[in-house]
């Protein structure tokens, strides 16, 4: 059974660092674009960034692109995200994703989903 598991959430101060972890296993995802996205509380959930299948990067927003980096593992079983320079907005439940269309700054049509892991960034 195909499954993302996150891992690496916690509660850091406004200025720290995280890096969460996605394993995926039970099947391939080579073939799919593999993101992270986030809801804060009360929120709907956003597009985070993400790595398509054919390797090009995509973040939602250039403030997210020069703080948050995303990256895989050889075997690209394994999806990462390095936040650096976090601030209090970037509180959420992050959540990887295996989807199957890439349009724009998003991610859409999304298969298979972690439980996510929860960011708490205090000021």
């Amino acid at each position: 059974q195909a499954q993302l598991v996150e891992s690496g959430g916690g509660l850091v101060q406004a200025g720290d660092s995280l890096r969460l972890s996605c394993a995926a296993s039970g099947r391939a995802f080579s073939g799919y674009h593999m993101g992270w996205f986030r809801q804060a509380l009360g929120k709907e959930r956003e597009f985070v960034t993400a790595i398509t299948a054919a390797g090009q990067y995509i973040y939602s927003t250039d403030s997210v692109k020069g703080r948050f980096t995303v990256s895989t593992d050889n075997t690209k079983s394994t999806l990462y995200l390095q936040m650096n320079s976090l601030k209090p907005e970037d509180t959420a439940v992050y959540y990887c994703a295996a989807c199957t269309v890439s349009v724009a700054r998003t991610l859409t049509q999304c298969k298979y989903w972690g439980q996510g892991t929860q960011v708490t960034v205090s000021s």
